[in-house]
């Protein structure tokens, strides 16, 4: 295995979609890369996911210029990840927002996952150099919001522990759409280095509650009906099910990571080996595992300096 995370040798520019999940509201996705989102009001529009770079951001704007020329008020972002706030100053959002706790891991985490992401991602960072520092919320929450643009409403809640600590997902009610950041995916690995295995599972079955229509997830296509909806959600818990547990029972016998490691690919690499990002994803999300199962509850901070240290143990 190469001392090279896989992400690093993608340099292929992706082919972009904008695809409408209800009525004003669209789901900007790229071939497995950061989605965002895009809600339309009566005078107004909220973006979701603010891209890794200005760069990208302006990508996403380019698109809703298509549709509309309302101007951009709000912009929420469902977790505090690099590659999804760093480009916000693009937008010239009034309000941008997130949760408490989301706001509270760029507090303690932010500078060194812009480090980490940033030598993981390079084609996501083409254009850095724009980006004005860490991205800061104007508003948090702790529990639920609700946000109009005009007369509609935007629900935004956290519904618990999942891709990270502080995840929230957007909800418009007149369409029984979400807009579910990283906590869903589809056809495309779930990034785990910072979750909560234990929780995931119930976060989802939150959010199936909704039975919604469509939903807008954090990587991959738009999922438009209930039956694609439900596939996703119900594929995204065989992801995260199948990495955990392999991994647990090598940690719960006293194995090794590189031990788990093994054990997850032989689990995995059958039924998601060609889920974009997977091979990026792998390593960090059984390194998350293999600490959960052995009782550490908060993710360990990534720095490149860790991520260099999780390489040389999982070469054995």
């Amino acid at each position: 295995m190469a001392k090279a995370f896989a992400s690093q040798a993608d340099m292929a520019e992706k082919k972009i979609s904008f695809t409408e999940v209800g009525e004003d509201l669209y789901a900007f996705t790229a071939e497995g890369d950061p989605n965002s989102g895009v809600i339309i009001g009566d005078d107004s529009v909220m973006i979701i996911e603010a891209q890794a770079t200005p760069r990208l951001a302006n990508k996403v704007i380019e698109c809703v210029r298509a549709v509309t020329d309302k101007p951009i008020t709000h912009l929420a972002l469902t977790h505090y990840h690099a590659v999804r706030v760093l480009g916000a100053s693009a937008f010239g959002a009034q309000q941008i927002l997130m949760s408490d706790t989301a706001r509270a891991m760029v507090v303690e985490r932010g500078q060194e996952d812009w480090d980490s992401e940033f030598q993981r991602f390079p084609r996501l960072f083409k254009g850095y150099e724009s980006i004005p520092g860490l991205t800061w919320p104007t508003t948090t929450f702790s529990d639920t919001m609700s946000v109009y643009l005009g007369n509609r409403r935007i629900d935004l809640m956290h519904l618990g522990r999942a891709h990270t600590a502080g995840d929230i997902v957007i909800h418009v009610p007149d369409q029984n759409v979400m807009f579910t950041g990283d906590i869903v995916e589809y056809h495309s690995a779930c990034y785990c280095g910072d979750g909560h295995f234990n929780d995931w599972g119930d976060t989802l079955d939150q959010i199936k509650w909704f039975d919604v229509d469509a939903i807008a997830p954090g990587r991959g296509d738009a999922l438009i009906g209930k039956n694609m909806v439900n596939a996703a959600i119900e594929n995204t818990r065989d992801f995260i099910s199948s990495t955990y547990r392999p991994a647990a029972k090598v940690a719960a016998r006293g194995g090794s990571l590189k031990q788990a490691w093994d054990a997850v690919r032989a689990e995995c690499d059958p039924k998601f080996a060609d889920y974009a990002i997977y091979e990026h994803c792998l390593p960090f999300n059984v390194a998350r595992a293999y600490d959960e199962a052995r009782g550490i509850d908060t993710p360990r901070i990534w720095t490149a300096q860790r991520d260099l240290e999780m390489w040389e143990a999982l070469q054995g």
